[in-house]
């Protein structure tokens, strides 16, 4: 059986990510709990000494194999440099690496999880602030010459009431929390993935409210894409363990995703394990089945899949888990636009700590 990839159970107020939580359903699912969300206040300010000695970028693309060859002009030939991913510097796991400095865990953790770029969702439902919250993400990765990765999540009836309920109290108040939301967006690359687990997870809503949801979440594509055009919105796919590709696909259809007026493509496999390239294949039979336009393409949630999901099911913070493919919008893989890390790595599923805290022990476990 087949669950949610998404469970909130408290929302804050201050800069964060997401981690995981079951709804009670099992599965092989991690449900990521989203344990604080960005806070008002201006843009954060340049990172730290401490942050900018972190290793390169995981987001750049490897250099390549052989010198571009000389221009006959003798002029340097102009060589595009592949889009860098923002690393927001308020998270959980950067607070625990700057206040833990003679841990023997730092280093490990430090590089291979706090200095690569991850998610930052919006879980709270504020329509007053999210304007300004929005904007102040957005705006800093702007003026540092990176693309953040949004994560709208307060569609009503979220998780189908389940563990992660909350979210609008209703449609017409979704459609305005997006239009604060769109207008955060500001003018640069920004990638918005679209609410997590909505299509997917839409079967306990009656037909009626699945097709009202479906129009909502259209408009919202529409509304951050005329927002920004440089917003790139992918929609909920699932993962390749849940719906069957077809089926998936005639559910985004619905919900606007085959429209380039509304969508980018897919996401898949937010907070799960499987491995990427069975996400791969998954996303590109989802993209076919769809039937857009031929630039549509997937990002897939990498952040802890490097080993896999586990043979028993196991969601909760499973051991034997590891990071997998560092976050790049660079991917190497024909219709794959980005490898991301949607789900922090070391925020706990509520088995190695209070859900949606940071967990080094849990951190450490997946970096090594």
């Amino acid at each position: 059986m087949v669950a949610a990839a998404s469970v909130v159970v408290a929302v804050g107020t201050v800069t964060g990510m997401v981690s995981a939580l079951d709804d009670g359903q099992p599965s092989k699912d991690a449900r990521p709990l989203v344990p604080r969300s960005p806070g008002l206040g201006p843009p954060p300010g340049s990172p730290t000494p401490s942050r900018t000695s972190a290793a390169p970028s995981a987001s750049r693309s490897a250099s390549p194999k052989h010198a571009p060859a000389p221009s006959p002009t003798g002029r340097k030939p102009v060589v595009a440099v592949p889009a860098l991913l923002y690393r927001h510097p308020d998270t959980q796991v950067r607070d625990w690496v700057d206040t833990h400095p003679g841990d023997a865990r730092r280093a490990v953790i430090a590089s291979r999880i706090a200095d690569r770029p991850s998610a930052v969702w919006f879980a709270d439902f504020t329509p007053s602030t999210i304007a300004a919250r929005v904007g102040a993400v957005t705006s800093a990765a702007s003026a540092r010459g990176r693309v953040p990765v949004v994560v709208p999540y307060a569609i009503p009836q979220r998780d189908c009431d389940g563990a992660s309920e909350g979210g609008a109290p209703d449609l017409a108040a979704y459609d305005g929390w997006i239009d604060g939301f769109a207008a955060g967006l500001g003018s640069g690359e920004v990638v918005v993935v679209l609410e997590p687990d909505s299509i997917a997870q839409s079967d306990c809503l009656t037909e009626s409210g699945r097709a009202d949801r479906f129009a909502s979440l259209a408009r919202a594509g529409r509304v951050l894409k005329a927002a920004n055009p440089r917003a790139r919105v992918y929609y909920d796919a699932g993962h390749s363990d849940w719906n069957p590709a077809a089926q998936q696909a005639a559910l985004l259809r619905r919900a606007g995703a085959a429209s380039p007026a509304s969508s980018d493509g897919v996401f898949t496999n937010v907070s799960n394990f499987n491995r990427t390239g069975d996400e791969i294949a998954y996303a590109r039979r989802v993209l076919a089945a769809l039937g857009g336009p031929a630039g549509l393409g997937a990002v897939i949630d990498t952040s802890r899949n490097g080993n896999g999901a586990p043979a028993d099911g196991e969601w909760c913070d499973p051991a034997g888990r590891r990071i997998g493919q560092a976050p790049t919008l660079s991917t190497g893989e024909a219709g794959i636009d980005a490898y991301l890390w949607v789900k922090p790595p070391g925020e706990s599923d509520g088995c190695r700590g209070t859900p949606g805290t940071f967990s080094a022990e849990y951190a450490y476990e997946l970096a090594r």
